[in-house]
């Protein structure tokens, strides 16, 4: 009993202050998300109608995941196809941002107005100011168009494929409107790296580019997981989404309804926590092969 007690006293004095910073999300989320979640949760496993007396329940089990998977023709294919450009889009993001980040990590002139510059679209093309910009065509890249680039696209890698690619070429500008908190991150993760370690790396007759792949990139894995992971979370919520706009329109269609929107927003979710939990696993193998959360 005793050694459980000093187990337990030691994981309470290890993470107990992380404990305590997590506890007013943990609040929050108790008081204002945790039913809500749970009633979407309950509302997909039933029928939902909504009459002049509230709603009214018919259990209906797993019959509305079912009628998504075998009877929907439009919504699998949009979350599929959007899966797709996700893919697409978010090493983009964490390549660019990784890159630049070492570029503004240097001594430069200029350096801190510089990052304010990358970090700037992060601030003022959020939601409504997005969606105005992209509808006067400031998201898209003019050269597209110019040089009838999506018909030679489509011929030499087929339909399949250039769909969701040219939808992200269309979408270019938000790899750098949605990489400024990346970047800052990234540079918060290069001052973790002793500075003593380039010197000695140095000494030993270590090119630039030796120092970059044997401690820049092993040191900064944790942070490109931790990247990845807001990078994923940030673009499923991204403003112009079709696969939220079709759960938010099928809740007041009658042939639909709460329970079946409810049952593709879960599956939507399970598509992103999969994802997630692939991101958390490749990270977590990437650090214990090199050693790392001993």
């Amino acid at each position: 009993m005793s050694r459980q007690k000093g187990y337990w006293s030691f994981r309470l004095k290890d993470y107990g202050t992380g404990y305590l910073f997590m506890l007013p999300w943990a609040i929050g989320f108790s008081a204002f998300v945790g039913f809500p979640v749970g009633w979407s949760l309950f509302n997909s496993f039933n029928n939902v109608r909504l009459t002049n007396d509230g709603f009214i329940y018919e259990w209906v089990g797993l019959e509305n995941f079912r009628r998504v998977l075998t009877e929907d023709n439009i919504y699998p294919i949009q979350l599929l196809t959007y899966f797709q450009e996700m893919l697409l889009i978010i090493p983009l993001i964490l390549i660019f941002s990784f890159f630049v980040s070492l570029l503004l990590n240097q001594r430069l002139p200029g350096r801190s107005l510089i990052r304010a510059i990358f970090f700037l679209p992060v601030i003022f093309a959020t939601g409504q100011v997005l969606m105005e910009l992209f509808g006067q065509g400031a998201g898209k890249l003019p050269f597209i168009a110019q040089y009838n680039l999506d018909g030679v696209i489509r011929e030499f890698v087929g339909p399949r494929i250039a769909e969701p690619l040219l939808n992200v070429l269309s979408k270019a500008v938000i790899i750098l409107w949605y990489s400024g908190v990346q970047i800052l991150i990234f540079i918060a993760g290069y001052q973790t790296i002793s500075r003593s370690v380039y010197e000695a790396i140095r000494i030993d007759g270590a090119t630039p580019w030796e120092s970059f792949w044997k401690i820049t990139l092993p040191e900064m894995v944790p942070f490109i997981g931790l990247n990845a992971i807001f990078t994923v979370v940030d673009l499923f919520t991204f403003p112009f989404n079709p696969v939220m706009y079709t759960v938010r329109d099928n809740m007041f269609r009658p042939q639909t309804g709460y329970g079946y929107a409810s049952a593709q927003a879960w599956m939507y979710f399970l598509l992103i926590l999969f994802l997630l939990g692939a991101v958390l696993w490749i990270t977590y193998r990437s650090v214990i092969k090199r050693g790392g959360f001993r």
